[in-house]
């Protein structure tokens, strides 16, 4: 099997190669690309030094057969076309083709017979939120979701992590912190404004949430998110309230979670036991905790969940997707 993956220099495409390395997937050969920037640097895997060619359009993917693609959206609508010409299946990280009809957007834990029905070899890969949804919906169909995101640095990408490191430093320092991907200083601060606000207020990040949590579950829910950049490296957080249309207890939501698919409950917080980034950060699993019953709807829950979007939210969910077409 040959792989290809675009956008290897970023910190999603470092967590492909980590990840392929992890897991016994029978790959023959691997490419990887990039930029004029990040064209040359070589990265190691399974034992031999794999040079970055810059990205092309040209005949570089004759014989691919999996493209993993992290390079943005602006990039992902160029060399699609160029990607999938001969024949490979493009898994997409990007919102570029989320919403469009005719491309699946599949969590595999969620709907992983869509990512079969991909008439233009493209399959775009998702939100994490929608695997402990999912483990509700279950149980009982879920008609409201509010939910509030403390989204860590690492989901603007490594060059936002690596902003945060300095705006402390600097910070530290006594001067003034250098502010390039972010709206504001995000050291000792948090900021209620991810991507651009749309008509009605809401963020293209917020309204994402909704869009893409109805098509993955091929649900009429309805979504009101507020995303929160907040100064925690990696893995996002959420608090998440839901209404379902009969009342589950929290002892069924817990033995849901427990039997979920992706899903490590962590829900003890009379001990402390309860999911943090801290100790999330680089697992593959969603974490989920503090499970109560809602004080104010008869049929709602309210729960916690962590998991590192780097892995489950990106790059561990595309490599999932490609486990499901081999």
């Amino acid at each position: 099997m040959k792989i290809a993956i675009v956008g290897a220099s970023g910190a999603v495409g470092q967590e492909f190669l980590r990840i392929l390395e992890e897991r016994e997937l029978p790959i023959d050969e691997l490419l990887l690309f990039g930029s004029q920037r990040s064209a040359g640097r070589s990265y190691r895997f399974r034992g031999r030094d794999l040079t970055v060619r810059l990205l092309q359009h040209n005949d570089d993917f004759r014989g691919v057969d999996f493209a993993l693609t992290s390079a943005g959206a602006g990039t992902s609508r160029e060399f699609a076309e160029t990607i999938t010409r001969y024949g490979a299946v493009m898994i997409d990280n990007s919102s570029a083709f989320r919403m469009d009809a005719d491309v699946p957007l599949v969590v595999p834990e969620v709907n992983p017979e869509d990512a079969k029905n991909a008439p233009r070899r493209i399959i775009a890969n998702s939100i994490w939120m929608v695997v402990a949804l999912n483990a509700i919906e279950r149980l009982s169909h879920i008609r409201r979701v509010h939910v509030s995101t403390y989204q860590s640095a690492s989901g603007a990408g490594a060059a936002a992590m690596d902003e945060l490191v300095a705006q402390y430093a600097d910070l530290g320092a006594g001067r003034e912190p250098h502010v390039e991907k972010f709206a504001f200083q995000v050291a000792y601060n948090v900021i209620p404004h991810i991507d651009v606000f749309t008509e009605n207020d809401y963020t293209k990040e917020e309204m994402k949430m909704f869009n893409e949590t109805r098509k993955i579950m091929h649900s009429d829910v309805r979504v009101s998110a507020t995303c929160v950049r907040v100064p925690v490296m990696r893995a996002h957080s959420e608090s998440i309230w839901l209404e379902t249309e009969r009342p589950v207890s929290v002892e069924e939501a817990r033995r849901a979670f427990a039997e979920a698919p992706g899903v490590v409950l962590m829900d003890n917080p009379s001990e402390k036991v309860y999911p943090m980034p801290l100790f999330i950060a680089g697992k593959d699993p969603v974490y989920v905790g503090r499970i109560r019953k809602d004080l104010t709807c008869d049929n709602g829950l309210t729960f916690w969940c962590v998991s590192d979007q780097i892995r489950k939210g990106a790059a561990l969910n595309a490599v999932q997707i490609l486990e499901t077409l081999i």
